[in-house]
């Protein structure tokens, strides 16, 4: 196979064209406002779709095209009437982290916007997935994810009532729940995690501020204390234009 010396390791073999060397049109003009989108920088307006025909010598349907797919990647994002310049997409870390914590290290400011904080009896899907008792007292936390207080994402959070009775009157729903039970002497042991892709829901859609058609990345996880009692259940969901997961494998 034809690879060139200078292919970087993470992008397309070849660049995504394919072996009889037959590309799409709109595909061949995504590339070349690729390589314009690194040359103007984070922020920068894009050209028009006119403007960006007539430099091309392609239809505006075709530079739309390519337009529509750099804005799904999160390399463009959509501002007022016009398209500009994404920043580098958020890297959080596929560890029992906060958000708080993987958002910082990245020199952004974490923030979070609160949907709602209710109780109602654990219902039995819930105490099945936890362990907890069917009945039992929940706590119910949901908020909206901000990084440099741009909505990234939605979080639901499901405790006992018994494991933080004071959740609804002593916690401070913009800061971080991992912090707040480190506090109260809660440590983390372990927890099963899932990771899915989806489409928001009109709800979820509206609450990050997204259109529904914009992929997201769905995190499940089921948290234990360091006795291997069960904490936390979490549905996070992430945008999938401004965040990638990383973790450290080892043999």
């Amino acid at each position: 196979m034809d690879y060139p010396n200078d292919q970087a390791p993470g992008a397309p073999v070849r660049s995504g064209i394919p072996e009889h060397g037959r590309i799409p049109k709109y595909y061949a003009v995504k590339a070349r406002i690729d390589d314009l989108v690194d040359e103007l920088g984070e922020g920068a307006l894009i050209p028009t779709e006119r403007d960006l025909s007539e430099r091309y010598g392609v239809a505006r349907e075709t530079v739309r095209q390519a337009l529509r797919e750099l804005v799904l990647e999160g390399k463009l994002r959509r501002q007022g009437r016009g398209t500009v310049v994404a920043g580098p997409k958020l890297e959080q870390p596929i560890s029992l982290a906060s958000y708080t914590e993987g958002v910082r290290r990245q020199g952004r400011t974490p923030g979070r916007s609160l949907v709602t904080l209710d109780r109602f009896p654990c219902p039995e899907p819930l105490a099945a997935e936890t362990g907890l008792e069917r009945g039992e007292p929940v706590w119910h936390l949901e908020r909206v994810l901000l990084a440099d207080d741009e909505r990234v994402g939605l979080e639901s959070t499901y405790v006992a009532v018994a494991r933080v009775p004071d959740l609804g009157s002593g916690f401070d729903p913009d800061s971080s729940f991992y912090g707040y039970l480190r506090d109260r002497g809660i440590g983390f042991g372990d927890a099963d995690e899932r990771i899915e892709t989806v489409l928001a829901t009109p709800r979820e859609a509206l609450l990050i501020g997204t259109p529904p058609a914009l992929p997201m990345l769905l995190i499940h996880r089921v948290s234990r204390d360091t006795e291997g009692r069960p904490l936390e259940r979490v549905r996070s969901l992430y945008r999938g234009d401004r965040f990638s997961f990383t973790t450290r494998l080892r043999g």
